[in-house]
C-alpha cells in the first residue's frame, strides 16, 4: 500500500478534524491526495471530478448531512468505500449507518484505528472490482465463443459430390452417378433403399444413423451426421451425409428427402495427422518456453513430462537418466498412467536380452529414437501384455545426448496405434535435441554457479551468496514485520591448529564443523563460510533479542560442546558471536552483515562471548535473561501470589465481585507487574502462569466457601499466548474440576485477542460459556472495536479501560465515548464495568450514564486474598 497513492474524499466542515485524520493515515505509511468538501454539490462534483478512492465523511455537518453524503455516494459511486469518521455516533446510528451502505465507522476519539480500516475497506474495494472485472471478461469470451462457432458452421458448408433422392417409404427414387464410384460397386449393385444403405454401415453407426433419420423426420429439418461405410472393395471410408426436405410445393409434407453425401476420409485423416503435428508443435512450444525460463533440473524433468503429457495428448510420458557406472537408466520424472509400468520396464532391462532389443537398450545402443507403432501387433515386445492393459498401443524412446554420449532417454506411449509418424517423429526429436541442450546447458550452469558462490572447501554458501539469501530473508520477514538475526561466529585457536598440525588438518576440521552445524541448524540456506574461520548464521524469525541470544546458547552448545576428532587428534573449538538484528540495526543485507562484524570485532577486544551491534542492547539481553531466569526459578518456588481487588455496584457499593491479579513475591519484595508479565508471555512461562493463577483462583473461591464466607464471583486474566492453545478450553476444565460446582471463577480477554482468530476463539470462547464460566471483556475501547464481532462474541460483560474514566471528566469527548459505550452494551444485553475509579466525581458521572458496576481506589486497590475476606465481612 505504501507504494500506492489513496485518493481521499473528506466531507468534513472543521479543516483542523480533516487534517488529524489525514495526519494519522499518512502515519501510517499511506501516501495520500485528498479533496475536503463541506456542501452537497460540491461533494458531488468531487465524485465525478476527483475520483476518489475511499470516502470519510463526518455525521453531522451544518449544511450538509453525512446520511445525504452516503445515498449520494451509493447511487453515484457504489464501489467506492465509504467511512463515516465522526465524534458523536450513538449505536442506533451507526447501525442504521451500516445497513444504509457504509464500510465502516470510526469515532474521531480513536483515530489510531482510522488507516486499519482505510487499509481493509481499499482491500475489500479491489477484490469488488476483480470480481467485476473478471464476469466482465467471462462474458466477451462467451460472446467470442458463440460467434466462432457461427463462423464454423458456417466455414462447414458442404460440397455436393452425390446425392440421392428418397422417397416416403424410404426407397430410393434416384441418385445421382457418382454414388455407386462412391461406395465402391457398381451400378447394377446399387442398394434401392434406406434398409440396404444401412447394411453397409459400421455396426456403431446403425444407431446413430436410424435415431438421426428419424429426428429428421419428425421435426421437417435438416439434419447432417457423419458415419463409416464399408465400400465394395472392402474398405472403410468417412462419409459425411446432408438430409433435407426434397425441394418443390408442400415439399416437409410430401415426405421425399433429399440426401448430399460427401467421401471425408482424406480429410478426416488430414485432420487426425494436423491434431498430432499441432499438439507435438504445442508440445515443442511449451517446453521451449520452459527451457528460456532456466529451470533447474528436476523441474525441467517434472515440467517437460507434463507438457508432453497435456499438450501431446500421450498416454504416459517419462525421462530416465543414464548410470554410466552402473549401465542402467534411471526414472527421474513422469506423468501419466503409469500404475508401475516404470518397475517392469526397469525389470526387464536388466534382464539378458540377446542384443539388446528392449526399446530403451536399443536407443541408448545406437543412439537414434526406436518406435514402436503398433504394440498389439509385436509379439517380440516383452511387456507387451502390461502396455495394452494401460492403454498403450504404441510407443517411442529418444535417446538425449550431448557431445555424442548418450545423457537419458524420453520416452512415450499414445493411446492410439501409428501415432508416431515420420513427421512427428521429425518434430520429436528435436524436442530431445531441445530438452538435451537445457540439460548441458544446466550442468555449466551449475558448475559456474557453484563456484561463484559455494566455499569449496565446506560446502557453504559464500559471502557473496550469503548477501543475496540474506537479501532474500529480509524482504521475506518484511511483510509480516518479523526480526531477523544475523550471527557471525569465529572460531578460536585455528591458527595454532594449523601451525602445530597442519594446515590440511585445520581444513578437515573446518569441514566437519560445517557438517555439525548444518546438522544443527537444519537448513544449509541459513549459513555460510564469510571469511577463513568465521561462519555466519541466520535466524530468520527472532521475536526478540532475549530469543536471539537463547538460540545462539543452543547452537554453540550443539555445535562445539563434543570435541572432533581428526585422525588420532581430539580437537575442542570455541567460538566468539556478533550478533545484529534487522531492522534494528541495519535494514538491508550488506548493512546488517557489517554490523554483525562489528559486534565481533569488539568481542574479540572485550573479550566477550557474544555481543549485540548495540552495546545497551547487549546488556539490556544480560539482564532479561538473568529476570527469565529469577522467574523460572519463582515458579519452582511457588513465589508468585494472587491479589484481589473488589468489583462493586455503583449504586449500592456492595461487592459484587473481585478481580484476581498476579503479583510476584520476589525475596527482594513485591515487583510490580509491569515488569515480569510481558516478559512472562515472551518466553511463553505465562501458559505455567497462567494456568497456576486460574488453577490458584478456583481454589481459594472453593476454601472460602467452605469457611461459610459468602464469596462473589472471581475473575481471571487470560493472555493471548493462553487463548491461542488448541488445548485451552481442556485447561479451563481442569481447572474448574478442582473447585466448587457450579464453578465461581470467570475470565477476562481483551479485545485484540480475539481478532487474532475470530472464528476459532469464538468456538472456544462458547465452549468455555457452557462449562457455566462467564466471560468479560477486558479494557474495552483500546483495541479494534467491531459491532458486528462484539454481537458475536459469548461474553456477559465489559469493563471499559480506566484510560478512558481517568479523562473523561476533563474531555467531552471522551465522556461521550465512555456513554456511547455504555449504551452500546446495554443495547446487547451486556454489564458494564468501570476500571480506574479513584474519585467520587467519576462514580457520580457513571451513575448518571447507567454504568453498572464499578472497580478501582475509590472502594479499594487490590489486597491480598485475607485482606478481600475482611472487606466481604465488612461490607457484608
Amino acid at each position: 500500500m505504501a507504494a500506492l497513492t489513496v485518493r481521499v474524499l473528506l466531507a468534513e466542515d472543521s479543516r483542523e478534524d480533516a487534517e488529524l485524520e489525514l495526519r494519522e493515515i499518512r502515519r501510517a505509511g499511506l501516501r495520500v491526495a485528498h479533496t475536503v468538501v463541506d456542501s452537497r454539490e460540491a461533494f458531488a462534483r468531487a465524485l465525478r471530478e476527483f475520483a476518489p478512492d475511499v470516502i470519510l465523511s463526518d455525521f453531522s455537518m451544518p449544511s450538509f448531512d453525512g446520511m445525504e453524503a452516503l445515498h449520494l455516494a451509493r447511487e453515484q459511486a457504489p464501489e467506492i468505500p465509504f467511512i463515516f469518521v465522526s465524534g458523536t455516533l450513538g449505536e442506533d446510528y451507526a447501525i442504521r449507518a451500516l445497513k444504509n451502505g457504509a464500510t465502516d465507522y470510526v469515532l474521531k476519539t480513536n483515530l489510531a484505528r482510522l488507516p486499519t480500516a482505510v487499509e481493509r475497506a481499499l482491500a475489500e474495494a479491489q477484490i469488488m472490482r476483480e470480481q467485476r472485472r473478471a464476469q466482465a471478461a467471462l462474458e466477451i469470451a462467451r460472446e467470442h465463443l458463440r460467434e466462432r462457432d457461427a463462423a464454423l458452421r458456417r466455414a462447414q458448408a458442404m460440397a455436393r459430390l452425390a446425392h440421392i433422392i428418397t422417397g416416403p417409404d424410404g426407397r430410393f427414387e434416384s441418385w445421382s452417378e457418382t454414388v455407386p464410384e462412391l461406395i465402391g460397386i457398381g451400378p447394377e449393385s446399387m442398394p434401392r433403399s434406406v434398409r440396404e444403405w444401412l447394411g453397409l454401415l459400421a455396426p456403431q453407426d446403425r444407431a446413430l444413423f436410424r435415431a438421426r433419420s428419424l429426428e429428421a423426420q419428425r421435426t421437417k429439418k435438416r439434419i447432417d451426421l457423419e458415419y463409416r461405410l464399408q465400400r465394395g472393395d472392402g474398405a472403410w471410408v468417412d462419409l459425411r451425409q446432408v438430409i433435407e426436405p426434397a425441394q418443390g410445393p408442400a415439399a416437409p409434407e410430401n415426405g421425399r428427402w433429399f440426401s448430399t453425401i460427401q467421401d471425408i476420409t482424406e480429410q478426416k485423416r488430414a485432420e487426425a495427422r494436423i491434431r498430432r503435428l499441432n499438439r507435438v508443435h504445442s508440445v515443442l512450444s511449451g517446453i521451449n518456453t520452459l527451457i528460456v525460463r532456466g529451470p533447474e533440473r528436476q523441474e525441467l524433468f517434472e515440467e517437460a513430462c507434463r507438457i508432453a503429457l497435456e499438450a501431446g495428448g500421450l498416454r504416459m510420458v517419462w525421462i530416465g537418466m543414464f548410470d554410466a557406472q552402473a549401465k542402467s537408466i534411471k526414472p527421474v520424472a513422469w506423468r501419466g498412467h503409469e500404475e508401475g509400468f516404470l518397475q517392469l520396464l526397469a525389470l526387464a532391462q536388466e534382464d539378458p536380452v540377446p542384443e539388446g532389443r528392449g526399446l530403451v537398450r536399443r536407443a541408448v545402443r545406437e543412439k537414434r529414437p526406436v518406435i514402436l507403432n503398433d504394440i498389439a501387433e509385436e509379439p517380440a515386445f516383452r511387456l507387451r501384455e502390461q502396455a495394452l492393459e494401460r492403454g498403450y498401443l504404441s510407443a517411442a524412446v529418444l535417446p538425449l545426448m550431448s557431445a555424442g554420449k548418450v545423457l537419458g532417454v524420453l520416452g512415450l506411449f499414445a493411446p492410439e496405434a501409428h501415432y508416431f509418424d515420420d513427421e512427428e517423429m521429425r518434430l520429436l526429436s528435436e524436442l530431445a535435441g531441445d530438452i538435451s541442450f537445457a540439460l548441458d546447458h544446466i550442468d555449466k550452469s551449475e558448475k559456474l554457479d557453484y563456484l561463484a558462490s559455494y566455499d569449496s572447501l565446506t560446502g557453504l554458501a559464500n559471502r557473496t551468496l550469503l548477501l543475496e539469501r540474506l537479501g532474500q530473508f529480509i524482504a521475506e520477514a518484511g511483510p509480516a514485520n518479523a526480526k531477523l538475526t544475523l550471527i557471525v561466529a569465529n572460531l578460536e585457536r585455528m591458527s595454532a591448529i594449523n601451525e602445530s598440525l597442519g594446515r590440511q588438518t585445520g581444513d578437515l576440521l573446518l569441514g566437519k564443523f560445517a557438517e555439525r552445524l548444518a546438522a544443527t541448524v537444519g537448513d544449509a540456506r541459513q549459513l555460510a563460510r564469510v571469511s577463513g574461520d568465521s561462519f555466519a548464521i541466520v535466524l530468520p524469525r527472532t521475536k526478540s533479542t532475549l530469543e536471539a541470544a537463547r538460540l545462539l546458547g543452543d547452537l554453540a552448545k550443539r555445535s562445539l560442546a563434543d570435541p572432533f576428532h581428526i585422525g588420532d587428534s581430539e580437537l575442542r573449538l570455541s567460538a566468539r558471536a556478533g550478533i545484529a538484528i534487522c531492522p534494528d540495526h541495519a535494514q538491508d543485507a550488506d548493512g546488517l552483515l557489517k554490523c554483525a562484524e562489528a559486534a565481533l570485532a569488539r568481542c574479540k577486544r572485550t573479550r566477550e562471548r557474544h555481543l549485540f551491534f548495540d552495546q545497551s542492547m547487549s546488556e539490556r539481553t544480560a539482564s532479561e535473561l538473568a529476570m527469565e531466569t529469577a522467574l523460572r526459578r519463582a515458579l519452582e518456588k511457588n513465589e508468585f501470589v494472587l491479589h484481589y481487588q473488589p468489583r462493586v455496584d455503583l449504586r449500592s457499593r456492595r461487592i459484587t465481585g473481585a478481580e484476581a491479579l498476579l503479583r510476584w513475591q520476589s525475596a527482594q519484595g513485591l515487583v510490580p507487574p509491569v515488569k515480569f508479565i510481558p516478559l512472562l508471555e515472551e518466553t511463553g512461562l505465562i501458559l505455567e502462569v497462567g494456568a497456576w493463577a486460574l488453577r490458584q483462583a478456583v481454589l481459594d473461591h472453593k476454601h472460602w466457601l467452605e469457611q461459610g464466607i459468602a464469596m462473589p464471583r472471581l475473575a481471571v486474566n487470560v493472555s493471548p499466548v493462553q487463548l491461542r492453545r488448541r488445548d485451552f478450553v481442556s485447561s479451563v476444565t481442569r481447572a474448574i474440576a478442582r473447585g466448587a460446582q457450579p464453578p465461581g471463577v470467570d475470565i477476562e480477554i481483551t479485545e485484540s485477542m480475539v481478532m487474532d482468530d475470530v472464528a476459532g476463539n469464538i468456538e472456544k470462547l462458547r465452549a468455555v460459556r457452557e462449562l457455566g464460566v462467564s466471560i468479560a471483556i477486558d479494557d474495552f475501547g483500546t483495541g479494534y472495536s467491531s459491532l458486528a464481532y462484539l454481537a458475536r462474541l459469548p461474553v456477559s460483560s465489559l469493563k471499559i479501560d480506566r484510560s478512558f474514566i481517568i479523562t473523561m471528566l476533563g474531555d467531552r469527548n471522551t465522556l461521550t465515548l465512555v456513554s456511547t459505550i455504555v449504551s452500546l452494551a446495554h443495547s446487547l444485553g451486556l454489564k458494564v464495568v468501570a476500571e480506574g475509579v479513584d474519585a467520587e466525581d467519576q462514580a457520580a458521572a457513571l451513575v448518571q450514564m447507567g454504568c453498572d458496576e464499578m472497580q478501582g481506589y475509590l472502594f479499594s486497590k487490590p489486597v491480598p486474598a485475607e485482606a478481600l475476606v475482611k472487606l466481604l465481612r465488612e461490607s457484608g
